[in-house]
């Protein structure tokens, strides 16, 4: 890595009330915060760095005494930027991509790109869709390799939870790029055994009278049942899994009816769309990825490469 003094000698950060000369700093202190906002634990960061996690905890603790502000806060294992680590990190992360550029652009390899990008998505895309589009990205570009996050809760990329999130609602984060791919559809489907059982039902009167697998016991899922159609009760529900991949297994099994997306379901051996005469619910797919991060070579790689292959079901 090129020196941080090359890069200027006289450069400044400039965030909120710190004002920082850059020659007084060392830049391998500033790559020792930026490596562990980016990995989240100094356990992770100084294998990155191939240090030990004291040496790297007194890098860290070096800046924060410099500049006499609190970068991060120790959260368990974990290590969670304050709101100001969260500013001074734009920058640094600026300079660290300007100095390796210089430093690919000086080995002629200035088109290489290489590293680690989170993706977080629901867990039936993360099972389903995602794993095809892995492994073509990696060889596209098998410098990079992909960390999947499986979560049905929204990340937060603002706190660096994944650098890119597949999401089914538009975020209202200003400091957030949001990238509509398509409206996705959902169906219901039975498995074959259960339509030789029960027959195929197609409106959505003959449902009343049918076992379904639910998704919770809250009450939610019902009640989205009912607002597109369904007169169903409790008493429909043979069982319940609030994860794609058992809630899947159930459906396979003949528990009952299902609603999943269709572009998966479809791909399943064994599975029978039912209701046919009931409207398919519609949601859109979102791509969202931070602002700041989109001057990463290798996660707007990552983030056209998903736009794409998303755009279509597959």
């Amino acid at each position: 890595m090129l020196s941080m003094h090359l890069l200027s000698e006289y450069a400044e950060i400039c965030t909120g009330h710190i004002h920082l000369r850059m020659d007084k700093l060392d830049w391998n202190q500033l790559r020792a915060f930026l490596e562990t906002a980016e990995a989240g634990s100094l356990s992770a960061a100084a294998r990155k760095l191939g240090l030990t996690q004291p040496t790297l905890s007194r890098q860290v603790a070096a800046i924060e005494q410099r500049l006499g502000v609190t970068l991060f806060e120790r959260v368990g294992r974990a290590m969670q930027l304050s709101s100001t680590g969260m500013d001074l990190l734009e920058h640094v992360r600026a300079m660290g991509a300007a100095a390796e550029a210089m430093n690919l652009a000086a080995t002629g390899h200035s088109q290489a790109v290489e590293g680690v990008v989170s993706v977080s998505a629901s867990d039936a895309v993360a099972a389903h869709l995602l794993p095809p589009l892995v492994q073509q990205l990696r060889q596209q570009v098998p410098g990079i390799a992909i960390e999947v996050i499986s979560s049905n809760a929204l990340s937060d990329l603002l706190r660096r939870e994944a650098d890119i999130a597949i999401r089914h609602v538009k975020p209202d984060q200003p400091d957030l790029i949001a990238k509509l791919i398509r409206e996705a559809t959902a169906g219901f489907y039975a498995s074959e055994a259960w339509v030789r059982t029960y027959g195929h039902p197609r409106s959505a009167d003959e449902a009343a009278r049918l076992p379904f697998v639910g998704t919770d016991r809250s009450g939610r899922f019902l009640n989205y049942l009912r607002q597109h159609g369904l007169p169903l009760s409790e008493a429909n529900f043979s069982c319940y899994c609030d994860h794609s991949v058992p809630h899947l297994a159930l459906v396979q099994q003949g528990l009952g009816i299902g609603a999943m997306m269709d572009e998966i379901a479809q791909n399943t051996p064994g599975l029978r769309r039912v209701l046919d005469e009931v409207p398919p619910v519609r949601f859109p797919i979102w791509l969202v990825t931070h602002r700041e991060l989109r001057t990463s070579r290798r996660i707007q790689v990552v983030y056209e490469a998903l736009a794409q292959g998303l755009a279509a079901p597959r």
